[in-house]
């Protein structure tokens, strides 16, 4: 007969693993990097996040991606520029009204620095969050001068040295409007979230000509860089279909990582949380990561925008 096992080998690495023990191990692979973090960009790179579509998962995509570089060594600042504030929910930072915002920063009341907010969810990670009163500042912005650079005199090379930050994810909201424009003058990049579902590409057209008109117009400096699909479910065809096909459109533009439908991800908003903080083991959080780091690599190899 086979002896029973000891004490001492119950203990063994094959006996001890679990499931749960993978995941833990994930989560703290997530939360504590052993390679020391990730590399900082040659210059201080400035995103919008930007589809006219909605549900395409750009919020998620902008709060999980800021999250994850700042977990792992980077300071990186949201700017949420949706009057609906799920990015500053996402980040648990306060938007009731009457909180300073990026409302008050638009129209001059206060500066970007005063307005920004240290998250719970990483001391590098910082968001100037949204408040309801955001949802006139279209109407107002078209009155005043210089409408279409707000943004861009707010978070001037000066504003963002004073709090120090190597990426800037600025969330818009789903429309092509003034707010979005004030968001493509004000950075050097734009980062692309498409879902890996039908119609996929619809639209896009049409947020590629309003760049390219950004571009001849008010910012010669801005590009697409990067290009995120997200919501894949390996289940179907469909999701490798419009990888293919957004894959060979944009070429070298689409990151490695596609971020997979994941119910965790959808959860965490709703605990004023990332997917990083709600389930750090996690398949979300960990493509998340793994985009994270993809971005990066790509701005410490000086790719993505020029410097500003």
């Amino acid at each position: 007969m086979t002896p029973p096992p000891s004490d001492s080998a119950n203990t063994g690495h094959e006996l001890a693993w679990t499931p749960i023990a993978e995941e833990a191990v994930r989560a703290a692979r997530v939360l504590h990097p052993e390679e020391g973090g990730l590399p900082r960009p040659t210059h201080r790179r400035v995103l919008t996040v930007a589809n006219q579509k909605g549900g395409v998962g750009k919020t998620t995509s902008t709060v999980n991606l800021a999250a994850a570089l700042a977990v792992h060594g980077l300071k990186t600042l949201v700017v949420d520029l949706d009057p609906q504030g799920n990015a500053s929910t996402a980040l648990d930072v306060d938007h009731r009204s009457g909180t300073p915002s990026i409302y008050e920063v638009l129209i001059g009341e206060v500066s970007l620095a005063e307005a920004a907010a240290v998250s719970e969810q990483s001391p590098n990670l910082y968001c100037v969050p949204a408040t309801i009163d955001l949802a006139g500042a279209e109407i107002e912005l078209v009155s005043m001068a210089s409408r279409e650079s707000r943004l861009k005199e707010a978070i001037s090379s000066e504003i963002l040295d004073e709090i120090g930050v190597d990426y800037v994810f600025i969330d818009c909201p789903p429309s092509l409007g003034l707010l979005t424009v004030n968001a493509m003058v004000a950075a050097q990049e734009v980062l692309i979230p498409i879902q890996c579902e039908y119609y996929a590409l619809e639209g896009l057209g049409q947020l590629l000509s309003n760049i390219e008109l950004v571009q001849a117009h008010l910012n010669r400096e801005l590009s697409v860089s990067t290009i995120l699909l997200t919501m894949y479910d390996g289940r179907t065809k469909l999701a490798d279909q419009v990888t293919q096909e957004v894959r060979n459109h944009f070429g070298d533009l689409v990151l490695k990582t596609v971020i997979p439908r994941s119910v965790k991800v959808s959860e965490a908003p709703g605990y004023g949380q990332t997917v990083l903080a709600y389930d750090p083991g996690s398949r979300g959080a960990m493509s998340y990561v793994d985009a994270a780091r993809e971005i990066a690599e790509r701005g410490a190899l000086g790719q993505g925008g020029n410097g500003s």
